[in-house]
């Protein structure tokens, strides 16, 4: 496999972001080719790591001075061997088909796991929303939708939100697809609940995350009940990752934005997580204005430059990182482990670097990988789409059960599937094993397409 790796790297060497997810579902299917010589001779390898289809476009729009700008769209459609493309749109100026490449193809495995029918894709925009007005993003998001439309549909591709995407942004994206193609079709999700949303949506990838590290501990007859725990980001994932926290008995003490972090050893409740949620999905603040509130906070600034996070830095039990990818390195893996941390469930996409899971794995952390524990989220988006296509809603709690549920299964399938091929106890083993062995047996019953 390390021909087909580095064939790869020479075709796109600036992807690097790709080449690492790439490289660590190498890593661990190789027993699984070891077994099954005929993925092999079906050039598999080469097959499941180039998209289907990658659409680059331009997206021009006008700022409220009326001065035109230019940015670019994308979207990858990875694989539908299993069912139409899935994954979320990301508007942010990070964004490049490297990173595009690598969500895509994590998005894969993930949705194969949720036990739902979808592929996976994903897509976005170099974009910044921060700092713009409604009116501007409305324009924007018409702009990017009327080219995007035409390589969508309710049963070829549904994109749904990520970092940048919010209701508002859904919103606009959604409207100009109904007015485009004159229908109205489950066509994204993660839409507001008066047309065609879903409870439990925004809360899903953070509770599921949650649900997945409770099913961690069951296995060794503990529960977070008293945990003291680390949590990155502010957004939806961290907000409703803290949210499952206190209900089952956890304490977060940390939240963090691109600015900088807070600390709060009394830990983060409800009355504060509810300013965290006016603050950043409202006003669109700073976090470190929870300082400014809350005293007995500690805020702490970052910036790029610093080689280690000191978020990380921190005694706990659990850290669940919930902000972007490779935030947590060597260093902070490594600090983790010195503060007592026995659990890590990722939130975000690949938040670890790959030298801090093998520390994490090296040091028998239990260790959840974001294509297992933050599949809630697309779990839930499948679940909107079969409610979009029988015209009904289902209940807060029947929808939160079903998730539940999902989430307990995805668990199950890492550990049997770790257990199946000799890597017992290791999730990212599991994970990458049964998502991959799942999308690859339906690439070999349809042909080489």
């Amino acid at each position: 496999m390390s021909d087909i790796l580095e064939k790869i790297k020479q075709k796109d060497p600036e992807q690097t972001e790709f080449h690492q997810a790439i490289q660590e579902v190498f890593e661990t299917i190789k027993p699984v080719l070891d077994r099954n010589p005929e993925y092999g001779q079906a050039s598999i390898m080469e097959r499941i790591t180039e998209p289907e289809r990658t659409i680059i476009f331009r997206v021009p729009w006008m700022d409220d001075s009326g001065v035109v700008h230019v940015n670019r769209g994308f979207r990858v459609e990875m694989n539908s061997a299993i069912g139409p493309y899935k994954g979320g749109l990301r508007f942010h100026p990070s964004v490049n088909l490297s990173i595009l490449k690598f969500l895509g193809f994590e998005q894969v495995f993930k949705n194969a796991l949720t036990t739902l029918p979808i592929g996976g894709g994903k897509g976005g925009s170099d974009f910044d929303p921060k700092g713009k007005s409604d009116t501007e993003v409305m324009r924007f998001c018409q702009s990017f939708m009327s080219e995007l439309y035409r390589h969508i549909g309710p049963n070829t591709d549904i994109p749904a939100g990520d970092i940048g995407v919010g209701a508002r942004e859904i919103g606009y994206l959604f409207g100009m697809y109904k007015k485009l193609s004159n229908e109205f079709a489950g066509v994204l999700t993660g839409k507001s609940l008066s047309w065609g949303g879903s409870l439990i949506r925004p809360e899903a990838t953070g509770y599921g995350c949650v649900y997945f590290a409770a099913e961690m501990l069951a296995t060794q007859n503990d529960s977070l009940e008293g945990k003291k725990c680390l949590v990155s980001g502010s957004g939806n994932v961290a907000q409703y990752t803290i949210e499952k926290i206190l209900h089952l008995g956890g304490k977060a003490v940390t939240v963090s934005d691109s600015s900088g972090y807070i600390y709060d050893e009394t830990g983060i409740d409800a009355d504060k997580l509810a300013f965290v949620m006016q603050l950043k999905n409202d006003r669109r603040g700073r976090i470190k204005e929870y300082a400014d509130k809350y005293p007995e906070a500690v805020y702490t600034a970052t910036d790029e430059a610093m080689t280690y996070n000191p978020l990380w830095n921190h005694r706990a039990d659990c850290a669940f990182p919930s902000a972007t990818q490779n935030e947590i390195n060597e260093t902070d893996a490594a600090n983790l482990i010195e503060n007592g941390v026995r659990l890590v469930a990722e939130g975000a996409n690949m938040p670890s670097t790959s030298e801090a899971v093998t520390l994490f794995l090296d040091n028998n952390l239990l260790f959840a990988p974001g294509k297992a524990a933050n599949a809630g989220g697309v779990a839930v988006s499948g679940l909107e789409m079969s409610q979009n296509s029988m015209r009904i809603n289902w209940p807060r709690d029947e929808v939160d059960n079903r998730l539940k549920g999902i989430m307990k299964s995805i668990h199950t399938s890492c550990i049997n599937a770790s257990e199946q091929y000799g890597k017992p106890g290791n999730y990212v083993a599991g994970a990458n094993i049964a998502g991959f062995v799942k999308v690859v047996d339906a690439m070999l019953d349809q042909g080489i397409v």
